[in-house]
């Protein structure tokens, strides 16, 4: 028998040394099971231990009586500890101490890296030395374990895990398995209302149920609903500004509009043209005024030189 880190081996008690702990044996070899790592009493020299086997700080083999949240080879949810900028995030796996899951691991751009108290999904691995290191888990791994979604889920609203996430949508375990595995979903880039983490929890819209049991999702309401939201978000937006005017119309590019109000231009163009029926604001080239106000002389004066002066 070898000792290999991330399992769990029974050893024999072989022998104390104080002021570190117990040796344990597998008939060939010794590991220190510290004091630090007990569970419950001591162990009487020749008897038997389960022992979760590892690499300390100091990149020797060592053993704990604590029970880890994985081993190697198997997938779990993590709760991210920490996060260092040239080494990557180290995840909670329930022993007191860390698993690294490398930068080689995350997400190129940093606004998709995930942020303490995100939880990510990881299959325990050995490095090229042996030692203990987090793995993504991805679709191959993850498609083994989830459900294919009811049909009573469309139009309800989910929440879950982002389990990948690239420009163009994020893919997201949804809760409702029993083990933490759900269904699995995407949300595409245009149904985002802003940049999702790897690891994020979010809350989403099923939009749609493909024959494989696989969702699509939006951040978004429906258009119905969506509209009215919007439109009393701008409305509320002009109510503050100065003059009640602001430089975003139908004209405005997408992506500012994205930016400002963190929806699609189309959904903009629906609660304008809302507010534009109700007679409650009016358009000039590239402005939105509130209808009251426009009405002032003074007031359109004073938002002419807004117009030239002001940066979006």
């Amino acid at each position: 028998m070898s000792f290999v880190a991330g399992t769990t081996q029974t050893l024999k008690v072989a022998r104390e040394v104080s002021p570190y702990g117990y040796f344990l044996s597998d008939g060939e070899s010794e590991i220190l099971l510290h004091y630090t790592e007990l569970v419950g009493s001591k162990p009487n020299i020749g008897s038997e231990v389960e022992a979760f086997l590892f690499y300390d700080s100091e990149d020797r083999p060592a053993a704990t009586m604590k029970k880890p949240l994985l081993q190697l080879g198997e997938l779990a949810r993590l709760k991210v500890a920490d996060v260092h900028p040239r080494l990557g995030c180290f995840l909670e796996m329930g022993l007191g101490r860390q698993l690294l899951l490398p930068l080689s691991e995350l997400p190129e751009s940093i606004d998709y890296r995930p942020l303490p108290g995100d939880e990510v999904f990881v299959v325990m691995q050995h490095d090229k030395i042996g030692r203990l290191v987090a793995k993504l888990a991805f679709e191959e791994e993850l498609s083994k374990l989830v459900f294919p979604a009811p049909a009573i889920w469309n139009n309800q609203w989910v929440e879950g895990w982002v389990t990948k996430t690239l420009q163009l949508g994020s893919f997201v375990i949804l809760d409702g398995g029993v083990v933490g595995f759900g269904v699995y979903g995407l949300i595409p880039s245009s149904e985002r209302i802003r940049p999702l983490r790897l690891g994020e929890r979010v809350r989403a819209r099923v939009t749609y149920i493909r024959e494989d049991g696989r969702v699509n999702l939006s951040m978004a309401q429906r258009k119905e609903v969506g509209r009215l939201e919007d439109a009393d978000r701008i409305l509320a937006f002009l109510k503050e500004r100065p003059n009640g005017a602001m430089p975003y119309s139908d004209e405005t590019e997408a992506d500012i509009i994205k930016h400002k109000f963190g929806i699609s231009k189309g959904a903009f163009k629906r609660a304008i043209g809302k507010l534009m029926r109700e007679g409650l604001v009016t358009q000039k080239g590239s402005w939105t005024h509130l209808t009251s106000e426009s009405e002032t002389p003074a007031a359109g004066a004073d938002a002419s030189v807004n117009e030239g002066t002001e940066k979006l």
